[in-house]
């Protein structure tokens, strides 16, 4: 958001529970959990964060189904199923928290990126769609 924010892009976060049970608090406590626990240190995001929601399985949010659906999976290793708290498991399934989106100001899904993607090629493709 530092770096594009002034542009015609924005950051959406979404908490999710269903990565290793991660993320066990209720929507108003968001921001202080992400203030004072994870990253902590007074961290305030610069960017909407959204409510917890199910990206995966039988109750996941249609945005993430048409993000999945659109952008197939882009780690074709699975983990470790035990800590997924969904079904049923599918293939293009999010892997893991982190993985990111990219979408088209014209709303068209546009890349998917693996949780351990370098930000520098994150950056790169906003920057080129930006231009």
């Amino acid at each position: 958001m530092e770096t594009f924010g002034h542009l015609n892009f924005t950051v959406l976060g979404f908490c999710c529970n269903q990565f290793g049970l991660q993320s066990p608090e209720v929507n108003h406590e968001t921001l202080n959990v992400l203030k004072y626990v994870r990253p902590g240190g007074g961290f305030v995001p610069k960017f909407p964060m959204f409510g917890r929601i199910d990206v995966n399985g039988l109750n996941e949010e249609p945005l993430f189904g048409f993000l999945k659906e659109s952008l197939p999976f882009v780690n074709p290793v699975i983990g470790d199923i035990k800590k997924f708290y969904w079904s049923p498991l599918n293939v293009n399934d999010i892997r893991w928290n982190f993985e990111k989106f990219l979408v088209a100001a014209d709303g068209a899904p546009y890349r998917r990126y693996d949780l351990h993607c370098p930000i520098e090629t994150v950056e790169r493709d906003i920057a080129g769609l930006l231009a």
